[in-house]
């Protein structure tokens, strides 16, 4: 569970006491302990944390890689210039005056993260709801989880996640919807397949339209048709009715609606279901069967149900079955929505969605004078503000005319990624609050204000099991950073708004927020911290799970069948399901489903920086069945161009029998700062889900074609180049001691050997050797024994040499003469390691070293593992180890 990472220029003075905090990536909500001697950083899973229990991803392990501060924004900048903080907060507070005096209070919005702290998100949406007086505060979260927390609040009558982790373990089946939690959940996955392997009878059922690394632990891969999932629950529930398996005590007792809703599933059969679910019969049935016989089930659901224009409905078709069955707040048996950021549940217990006031109060008369009252709030706003997209949509057309984005990217991460470009191009004023200079969106901010990162501020994040855990810095902020709070307090005090914002640090905040939580409560709201109070504790305070009363925390709830609905009862909800607003035509023929790698995180701000993170996958791609390629004119391992009236991406081909045919796969992570035209969000159709608004990321039609690139190279050097006008791709990869710029394109021009070399500027004498024509050259700059820079061209791709044993040199302080004479070559000589492509991000295990041990006698992963030490931390690589054992 321990990984050692350099810093690389982590500030601060060295120590070696472990901080205890919490990871700042997956909603997971891993605890882990960070030491420090100099630039070292070491990371690891904290044993005393009831979420992971000492494991760590590889994500997390890599943590100590990204804290440089080389990308770092650092000083208050307004047009591109550097400017001190007095300047920047004053015409923040000037401007966003400026315009509610001129056009009201709905003409601004803030779009914020789950990446910010409990803390930061408070003060947002105070200022915005209770003092600006507009709903317009919405978060990247929509994104990922609104469509459960709608239908959530439908089911229960709050938001409320019934079960916990423990759960996952308890179960005898575990049931998984729209989740590859392998790669996207690693750590609870670990957790999953460690009860598995105790308890082999444990029954695991993964319905997803991939066949995912996910899917190597089930026993049941249903490979459903892609947005047909409220058809097979609807089907279940039929099931349970004919098998006499509805829990009719509980239903009479504690849930309504359920007549109408046991009527409109009434005749759907096994046939008719699997016709629908494009599924064998045999399989629906063994899957219903596992159901109805299994009282301790856990159906854990995530973005291939939320990111839908009927998610909420999909939401509400799952947990129609646990209620039927009774099967909530009891160890073992729960739906369970897993969420994707480390603060989506903190941002959600503030109210930081558009359509929600904090500590979980509504827009309704009651609590809009409740929470008024509380805040003191002079301007409290009478209702809802715009979802995401709508929000984007009123900033394109003008409504909205000033704009803080803090702590996301959402030029990359929203659907329609060009229009949102334009849309903030266009926009009179905008204000980005972020931790790196550059971003797809910051390109655009008229004001850019430096925040704090993860290990230079303080505060609380709670994740999916609703347990609420401290983060905790370890290194002092630098340059000018100020912590998110702090900028958003300062903003509000020089807009006229100081008595409700002087608070000194973010335990005050938290107090206010914890009474917020209790104020008038009673009981009545499923979200309660007050029992935190009085905040002494805050520096010291463990993980916890709400509420948290006087008698203590909860892990489960619905235990005692009291819900929050105005009859104390949960309501089930009558679906029909409903087709994706958007069908394939002739013209774009393919369903475009997207999702996380990995190794990666969001847009990339972060991982992008720790080059083992990148060892494994390093340039976008889409994943396709051979079938389909072949239909598309496409080859393994080529370029091809996803398009469809939105826009287009560039990306790798990658064939897979376990891609459905008629339907294609990109990751999200990709965009204009690490390569050219690899942003999947420009081919997102901008459809939401009328309830949550909640866009549909996972059924986009596109058409894909070959990129006939007359050219291939790839560049290393020792900083970041610009590509872009060198190539109409390229992707720009950070290695351990050097950058690599992989490129392409469709013409070359005659002198596009020395253009290149002008590119790189560096002055030297380079060795090279090249055909008469412009399609082959290989150079490389050495200066004082020290490679400086390769450059690589081709006119096929297939013939460019590996890049491992390339990237390796850049490590030397001197080349030897044998790997001189073998550096043009671009492959290692006699006696020189050559260890391949990383198949273990962790520990930096290749391919080639993993083949090595094959074939000296390592036949099994548990004896790769002792040997070599792959898969033996997150285990995210496993089901990849597999398969290089079962391959001929």
């Amino acid at each position: 569970m321990r990984t050692i990472a350099t810093a690389n220029g982590a500030h601060g003075a060295p120590y070696s006491a472990p901080i205890r905090t919490t990871c700042p990536y997956c909603g997971v909500g891993c605890g882990v302990l960070v030491s420090r001697e100099g630039d070292a950083i070491t990371v690891r899973g904290d044993p005393e944390h009831p979420a992971n229990l000492g494991r760590i991803c590889s994500k997390g392990a890599a943590l100590g890689e990204t804290l440089s501060l080389d990308d770092r924004l650092l000083y208050p900048e307004i047009n591109g210039e550097r400017t001190d903080w007095n300047t920047a907060l004053d015409t923040v507070a000037h401007r966003f005056a400026q315009v509610i005096a001129e056009h009201g209070p709905d003409a601004v919005a803030f779009y914020v993260s789950g990446q910010l702290l409990t803390e930061d998100y408070y003060v947002a949406n105070k200022l915005m709801k209770g003092y600006i007086g507009s709903g317009n505060i919405d978060t990247n979260s929509r994104l990922c989880m609104s469509s459960a927390v709608a239908g959530h609040k439908r089911a229960f009558g709050s938001d409320t996640v019934p079960g916990c982790y423990e759960d996952l373990e308890l179960a005898d089946l575990v049931v998984l919807v729209g989740s590859n939690m392998a790669w996207t959940h690693p750590v609870v996955f670990q957790r999953l397949v460690a009860e598995k392997k105790a308890r082999p009878e444990m029954q695991v059922v993964l319905i997803d339209p991939r066949g995912t690394a996910t899917a190597d632990l089930a026993d049941l891969h249903l490979g459903i048709k892609p947005g047909a999932d409220a058809w097979l629950f609807n089907g279940l529930l039929n099931h349970l009715k004919r098998e006499d398996a509805i829990d009719w005590t509980y239903l009479e007792a504690h849930v309504e609606g359920f007549g109408p809703t046991l009527q409109t599933v009434s005749g759907l059969s096994i046939p008719t279901v699997a016709t629908q679910c494009g599924l064998a019969e045999t399989d629906v049935a063994t899957f219903y069967r596992l159901f109805t016989q299994t009282t301790k089930t856990v159906t854990v659901f995530s973005q291939g149900i939320n990111q839908s224009s009927s998610g909420v409905d999909k939401v509400n078709s799952v947990i129609n079955v646990h209620l039927a069955t009774g099967r909530i707040g009891k160890p073992g048996a729960a739906p369970f929505s897993i969420t994707g950021q480390p603060n989506a549940m903190g941002g959600r217990e503030v109210g930081g969605l558009a359509n929600q006031l904090a500590a979980h109060m509504d827009f309704t008369s009651a609590d809009i004078d409740r929470v008024g009252r509380f805040w003191h709030a002079p301007n409290m706003a009478q209702q809802p503000g715009l979802k995401a997209v709508d929000l984007f949509e009123a900033v394109h057309d003008g409504r909205i005319k000033a704009l803080w984005i803090m702590a996301t990217n959402p030029a990359v991460s929203l659907p329609d990624s060009n229009r949102v470009a334009a849309a903030l191009h266009t926009c009179p004023f905008v204000v980005v609050s972020d931790v790196v200079s550059r971003t797809d969106t910051s390109v655009y901010a008229d004001v850019k204000l430096p925040a704090a990162a993860w290990g230079e501020k303080e505060g609380t994040v709670t994740n999916s099991e609703r347990r609420i855990s401290r983060q905790r810095s370890f290194m002092p902020a630098p340059g000018e950073v100020r912590p998110d709070w702090w900028i958003v307090n300062e903003v509000a005090k020089r807009m006229g708004f100081g008595e409700g914002f002087g608070h000194v640090g973010p335990a005050q905040i938290f107090s206010e927020h914890a009474a917020l939580s209790g104020f008038e409560n009673a009981g009545t709201r499923d979200f309660d911290i007050s029992g935190l109070l009085p905040p002494a504790s805050y520096d010291s305070l463990q993980p916890l799970q709400w509420p948290l009363t006087s008698q203590g925390e909860t892990p489960r709830m619905f235990a005692d069948g009291h819900f929050f609905t105005p009859s104390g009862k949960a309501r089930m909800l009558p679906i029909t399901p409903r087709a994706p607003m958007h069908a394939t035509d002739q013209a774009t023929p393919l369903l475009l489903n997207t999702g996380r790698i990995r190794d990666q995180w969001h847009t990339m701000t972060r991982t992008g920086k720790a080059a083992k993170l990148l060892a494994h996958i390093d340039q976008p791609f889409i994943e396709m069945h051979p079938h389909d390629a072949r239909q598309a004119g496409v080859e393994d391992g080529a370029l091809a161009r996803l398009s469809n009236a939105n826009g287009d991406m560039l990306a790798r081909v990658v064939e897979s029998r376990e891609q459905q045919i008629g339907s294609v796969f990109a990751p999200i992570h990709w965009n204009d700062q690490f390569t050219g035209r690899g942003r999947v969000g420009a081919l997102i159709h901008a459809v939401t889900d009328p309830i949550s608004g909640q866009p549909e990321f996972k059924q986009t039609p596109v058409t894909v074609a070959a990129y006939a690139a007359s050219w291939h190279g790839f560049v290393m050097t020792r900083e970041a180049l610009d590509c872009t006008a060198a190539a109409g791709y390229w992707t720009r990869v950070r290695a351990k001691t050097c950058w690599r710029h992989e490129i392409a394109g469709l013409e070359i021009a005659a002198d596009a050997q020395l253009q290149m070399r002008d590119l790189i500027g560096l002055a030297g004498d380079w060795i090279e050797m090249k055909d008469a024509g412009v399609t082959r050259y290989r150079g490389a700059l050495i200066q004082n024994g020290r490679l400086l820079a390769v450059y690589f061209l081709e006119r096929e791709a297939d013939r460019l040499p590996p890049r491992h044993w390339l990237e390796s040199l850049f490590d030397r302080e001197t080349l030897s003469d044998v790997e001189r004479r073998a550096l043009l070559l671009g492959r290692p000589g006699p006696g020189m390691a050559d260890n391949g492509r990383i198949i273990c991000a962790c520990f930096g295990v290749g391919e080639k070293s993993l083949t090595k041990a094959m074939a000296e006698g390592a036949t099994s992963v548990e004896a790769l593992g002792i040997q070599l030490k792959a898969g033996t931390n997150c285990g995210s690589c496993i089901p990849e180890l597999k398969h290089l054992l079962q391959r001929p």
